[in-house]
């Protein structure tokens, strides 16, 4: 089983072993972290969920999106999830979010990171990915178009190309 930590909304711990996948109370939040990986010609490394997935089966995601799990920092689990998920190691120790999103329970910090990686190399984990691809931003809004991407909303996908180099919510 595995244990999340719970939040106040200041990100302070609150409860701390919590099981994961238990309901928990209003006032309380758990932190999860999304990965778009880009090369260096600028695609974004999306992945296929597996088709033994309960929410979005077979369905193309952002490069990676996992829980934050109890003691760890959202730039550990980043690293944990990617090993594990892809079979990719990266330094998160300098990496701060692109941006983060406040859901209705909890926090999702998105990370964007660029990295040359070879899909020969990358090693899926069974039930969680089955396939993965480099796609450019406008691969992207068709498939989520098409309904084969989850739907994230086009300005998302958008904002995370036009700034995961710059990190400013303006041009310089």
């Amino acid at each position: 089983m595995e244990f999340i930590d719970l939040y106040d909304a200041d990100r302070n711990v609150k409860i701390e072993h919590f099981p994961r996948g238990e309901k928990f109370e209003n006032g309380l939040f758990n932190a999860v972290v999304h990965i778009c990986l880009f090369n260096s010609e600028g695609k974004m490394l999306i992945q296929q969920r597996h088709k033994s997935k309960k929410n979005f089966p077979e369905v193309w995601d952002l490069s990676l999106g996992g829980g934050v799990q109890s003691g760890e920092t959202p730039r550990d689990a980043c690293k944990r999830e990617l090993l594990e998920e892809l079979g990719i190691l990266h330094d998160f120790s300098n990496e701060r979010p692109l941006l983060t999103f406040n859901f209705q329970t909890g926090f999702d910090d998105y990370f964007a990171i660029e990295k040359d990686v070879d899909l020969k190399d990358v090693k899926f984990v069974d039930g969680e990915v089955q396939n993965v691809s480099w796609a450019s931003e406008e691969e992207i809004l068709e498939l989520i178009a098409s309904g084969k991407f989850i739907n994230y909303y086009p300005s998302l996908i958008k904002f995370i190309f036009d700034t995961r180099k710059s990190r400013n919510a303006f041009k310089i």
